[in-house]
Parts: C-alpha cells; structure tokens; sequence
C-alpha cells in the first residue's frame, strides 16, 4: 500500500522532479560539449568526454543501496543539493583555472552523484505512482527531462555566447576602488566571463529546485519489510535477470540508441564547425537559440503524443514505429552535412528531431520501466538504464576519432546504420503485454 499527501500535485512534482533528473546530465554530457568545443577542444576530445556516462553505465551496482537504505526522497534531496554546490564551484574553476583538467574532474564528479540522483528519482515514481498515474504521466516526465536538455544547451548556452560578444564594460565613472570586485570579473577573457555567468546560473536554477523539493515532495510510506530486502543484496540483480527474454531485453536496451548516440555526441561540433572544416559554422548563440526555441514546442508535442499513443494502444503495436519515426532523424542530419542548407532547414531538422524525440523515448521508457518489480523499483531500474548509459557510452567514446577520419557526411551516414540492430530486435522483444498490463504488476 503507497499512501501520499493529496495536497501534492503528482504532475507538479513529476515534472520538475525529472527536470531534476535531466539538467545535470544536460551539464555533464551536453552543456560540456559545446562549452569545450568553444574554448577550441578538438573533436576526439568531444568524443572522449563520454567516459563522463561511466556512473549511468555502473549505477546498477549501487542502486540497490537506494532501495535499502534511508528513503528516496532523501537521497533525491542529498544528491540535488551536492550537485548545486558542484555547479557553483564548477562555475569558479572556469575563471581560475586556464585549462580543462579542474573543470573535467568537477563534472566527472557530477556526473557520479547525478547518476545516484538518476537511480533515486526513478525509483520514487515508481514506488510513489499507481499504475494508472505511471501510465499517465510518461510523456510528462520524459518532455520535463528533455527541457532540461533544451534548457541547458538553448538558454544557457546562448547566455554563454551572448556574454562572451556582449559583455559589459568595466564601471570607471566611480573609480576602479569601489568596483573592484566587479571589475575583475569583467576583465576575464569574454568566453570565460560568458561561460561562467551560463554555470553559475544553472547552479541557481538547481538549488531553488532543490529548496522546492525539500518542500513540496510527498512523503510516501510504503509497507513492505525492509529487513527482508537487507538480507540479500543480490536479489535485485537475480530477480531481474530471470525474466523472460533476458538476452534480448538486453540486446535491445544497448543497440536502440546507438546511432542516435553518435548524432548527439558530434552535432554540436558539426553545427559549430567552420564550412571548410564540413560544419554549419553556426556561432554559439545561434545553437542556444536553435535548441531553445521552437524545439520545445515540438518536444511537447511530440511526448505528448507518444504517450497517449502507449497509453491507449499498447507497447506492442507502436513500439516499433515510433523507434523508426525516432531514428530517420540521424538521416536528416547527413542530408544537412551533404548540402549544407541555410539555418531554416537547420530549424526545421531540429524541430522534427525533437518530435520524433519526444514521441519515441516517450515509448522506448515505458518498455524500459515494465521490465521493473515494485519491491526493487530503483535497483531493477537502474540496472536497465545502466545497459542504455553503456549503449550510448562506447559509441560516444570513439564519436571523435570515426568523425575525424571519415568526415561529417560519412559519420551520419554510418549512424543512421548503426540504428538498424535496434530496430530488428524489437520485434524479439517480450510484447504480448501491452504496458499497462506490465504495469500492473508493480503495485500487486
């Protein structure tokens, strides 16, 4: 039994909990792209910046901790106000420092507690949520988790790019004493000083998020004995294992999103690239707008859609068209690499990448989150996130190396293959229950 406070708006907390969720990955695999790429990192330093998703690959082995000790919400609170802390000093290390060692250490660490916040989140949905409320608000959590990439690499990222073009002048007309502080600042080299305003503004946004969390977040109580679970830790990882269709669940968890991992590991180099060096040669403000506008609309749209498609008609007969309708994305991208079109066509591929987003991953989560038993909600779905962060990790791991030696073209060319195994293996999968019936079994 799973009681909460009424008082608390499910799709209130549901969104800006994984909002939560989803703006620390946006900072560590994202937002950290674009900012290294603009300080003049080279695309086999872009690639290499994947080992950053090695807590996302390795969270199934701490996740049953989550389900043993303390509650979720305490852990989401813990580690939401770590990572607050991280993006402010994350934010000052960009002005101390004139390298990349002391700002690729505070993300690696980000991206641990981020990972740990990812196993906490997901369990409390699970465990707080009936199955009809699971059901219903798929599309909101993963459109919410999407904003926040949105967020991060649109609004920040232009804030970044707009400071570093636009940045103030220094205040003289009172005299340099009473401004000093302000002052040197305003003396740091303009992509800094535009950099650290973007870092320490997301460090704001999170802890407020953090500070309604500590408020507004239910306190579920679950009935269920705990001292069971303590006596073997193991049990999480056997359980889940000994489901039907194992090898093809996982098989299909670490080839989905293979291309697409390549396409969002390189887009923004190729964007930002100079023409004669095969990219758009699109300034950085540009790309925060181009990811801030009118994608979220289609974002919106496109979550929306796809989990009233899942909700009424089942995983077993839009699984597999949304996966498509997801990945023909990749192809339009090398379409742009090919004939290097004006920025509208750059708007309109960017918009249909972010429906065709919102609709499959609104599709592909419901699958992952059936695969769960309610009694290891965060460990089982952990584990199964933990295959996905690997299928994404080893392609973005050598994303920098296959582009340099083949070239924009070529590199989408070959991600739009590479999303082919994904496709074959759904119809392996073990779909003869539709979501909501898989769904069902987390609460009985």
């Amino acid at each position: 039994m799973i009681t909460t406070d009424p008082k608390r708006h499910q799709g209130l907390w549901v969104s800006t909990l994984y909002f939560a969720e989803g703006f620390p990955y946006t900072v560590v695999n994202l937002m950290s792209i674009i900012f290294l790429k603009d300080l003049g990192a080279t695309n086999e330093l872009v690639g290499l910046t994947s080992f950053f998703y090695l807590p996302w690959v390795f969270k199934g082995l701490w996740g049953p901790l989550v389900d043993l000790y303390s509650t979720k919400r305490h852990w989401i609170l813990v580690t939401e106000a770590i990572n607050s802390f991280l993006l402010v000093v994350l934010s000052f290390s960009i002005l101390l420092s004139s390298g990349f060692t002391n700002t690729i250490i505070i993300l690696a660490v980000m991206a641990l507690f981020a990972a740990t916040h990812d196993t906490a989140v997901d369990g409390f949905y699970l465990n707080v949520l009936n199955k009809t409320q699971q059901v219903l608000y798929i599309g909101l959590q993963s459109t919410a988790y999407k904003v926040a990439w949105l967020i991060g690499e649109g609004g920040l990222v232009f804030l970044a790019g707009y400071l570093a073009v636009e940045k103030p002048e220094p205040i003289t007309s009172y005299g340099n004493s009473y401004f000093s502080i302000f002052n040197s600042f305003l003396s740091i080299h303009p992509l800094r000083f535009g950099w650290f305003s973007a870092f320490f503004a997301a460090a704001i946004m999170y802890g407020l998020i953090c500070l309604f969390h500590f408020w507004y977040l239910p306190y579920p109580h679950t009935v269920k004995s705990r001292q069971n679970l303590q006596s073997n830790f193991f049990q999480p990882f056997k359980t889940y294992f000994a489901q039907q269709r194992i090898g093809w669940i996982v098989a299909y968890t670490l080839t989905f999103r293979l291309g697409d991992a390549l396409m969002l590991k390189i887009t923004p180099p190729f964007l930002m690239d100079r023409l004669e060096q095969g990219g758009l040669a699109i300034p950085t403000t540009q790309v925060g707008i181009l990811y801030g506008t009118v994608g979220i609309i289609f974002l919106l749209l496109g979550g929306v859609l796809g989990s009233y498609l899942i909700a009424k008609y089942g995983l077993e007969k839009w699984l597999w068209p949304t996966a498509v309708l997801q990945n023909s994305a990749i192809g339009l991208y090398w379409i742009l690499a090919v004939y290097k079109p004006s920025l509208s066509w750059v708007y309109v591929v960017n918009s249909f990448e972010q429906l065709s987003y919102g609709i499959g991953v609104s599709a592909y989560t419901a699958f992952l989150m059936s695969r769960v038993r309610s009694e290891f909600a965060a460990s089982h779905y952990a584990i199964t996130t933990a295959f996905m962060a690997l299928g994404i990790f080893l392609p973005g791991l050598f994303s920098g190396y296959l582009q340099s030696w083949v070239g924009y073209e070529t590199y989408f060319l070959i991600s739009l293959f590479l999303a082919l195994p994904g496709l074959v293996i759904i119809f392996f999968l073990p779909l003869e229950q539709n979501v909501t019936t898989n769904l069902v079994a987390l609460n009985e």
